[in-house]
């Protein structure tokens, strides 16, 4: 039972990460899009579990690529063959996943290392289990930035205390700069973002998919990325309480996870593309310009890249706390 200070922190949470929703076009969510196969396989080796013993994981993924594994894992019937059934809901805004997540409605949730500081800020005693396969780019349509370090003195759209912010915190620094060299424009709807930046109404905009090929389709130019900054704030998380009580069933899905990825990997690019059209929202018309992420299995958080999170989010006063890696990385699958 919840006390009335718990409570107050989680209604504080929620309203702090509606205002900082880091995804998210319109509220509501999209629905679960993905339909339980029920397939079965045979084998010595990799029969599907029974179903009255599998267990259960509800996940609140937002649209975004990295929730195409867990979608094609359960599409597949790859959930039910390592014993669990996934339940995905895919919502379009952070701060609509979290009300659900709040309520109990769902047991793990895509997030980010600072939405991981802020949740135990809050009191709440939230794990990552592993990182995700996401990705933000910075575009620009200015045709005098070439360079992560041309920014200095020019307009960066971005939304205040996310992980966007982060994300562009880290590209300058690593350019030499910081973030009092750039002027921030704050524009939570990534729609609006790339519109702004397609008007020339700013220099530069940090964005995910689909808006970055979108972007790019337009005449927009990528001056970094998260991957190559080597910045990673992209996590699977779950609270303590869950990761007790069905650690199991954590274990079969990344099991599960791992097979989708290799399934991607021996397949065409046209026997998936349908699927991520529809659940990341790429337009019909870019299908053949749409390029798959190379997806690996997953796999641990890296302490340093928690450590550099938290140090931001203490900077920016989202997080007051001393909080160690070891303290929010959870090793029921993957050792710390």
């Amino acid at each position: 039972m919840k006390t009335k200070k718990a409570s107050s922190r989680i209604f504080t949470l929620i309203v702090l990460l509606a205002l900082i929703s880091v995804v998210g076009t319109a509220c509501g969510s999209s629905g679960n899009s993905a339909k339980n196969t029920g397939a079965v396989s045979e084998g010595s080796n990799d029969k599907t579990v029974a179903a009255k013993e599998i267990g259960e994981l509800n996940l609140g993924l937002l649209t975004s690529i990295d929730a195409i594994p867990f979608i094609i894992a359960h599409e597949q019937g790859f959930d039910e063959k390592h014993g669990v059934k996934l339940n995905i809901e895919s919502f379009k805004s952070a701060k609509d996943r979290d009300v659900a997540f709040h309520a109990g409605k769902i047991d793990g949730i895509s997030a980010d290392l600072i939405a991981l500081a802020i949740y135990n800020e809050a009191g709440l005693d939230v794990k990552a289990t592993s990182t995700t396969f996401g990705e933000f780019d910075l575009l620009t349509g200015n045709a005098d930035i070439m360079e992560v370090k041309d920014l200095q003195g020019k307009t960066v759209i971005l939304s205040k205390n996310t992980s966007t912010e982060y994300t562009v915190a880290m590209m300058l620094k690593q350019a030499g700069l910081s973030e009092k060299d750039i002027t921030v424009t704050e524009v939570p709807q990534i729609p609006t973002r790339l519109e702004l930046l397609k008007s020339n109404k700013s220099d530069a905009a940090i964005l995910p998919e689909p808006f970055v090929t979108m972007g790019q389709a337009s005449g927009l130019r990528v001056l970094s990325s998260t991957i190559q900054a080597g910045v990673n704030p992209f996590i699977l998380a779950f609270p303590q309480e869950v990761i007790s009580q069905k650690s199991q069933e954590i274990a079969a899905m990344y099991a599960a996870y791992d097979e989708a990825v290799a399934y991607m990997k021996s397949h065409d690019q046209s026997d998936i593309i349908d699927l991520i059209i529809e659940e990341v929202g790429y337009p019909e018309e870019m299908k053949n310009e749409i390029k798959i992420p190379e997806y690996v299995p997953a796999y641990q958080v890296d302490g340093e890249q928690v450590k550099a999170a938290f140090e931001w989010a203490k900077e920016k006063g989202l997080l007051s706390k001393d909080i160690s890696p070891e303290e929010v990385i959870s090793d029921v699958v993957f050792k710390k």
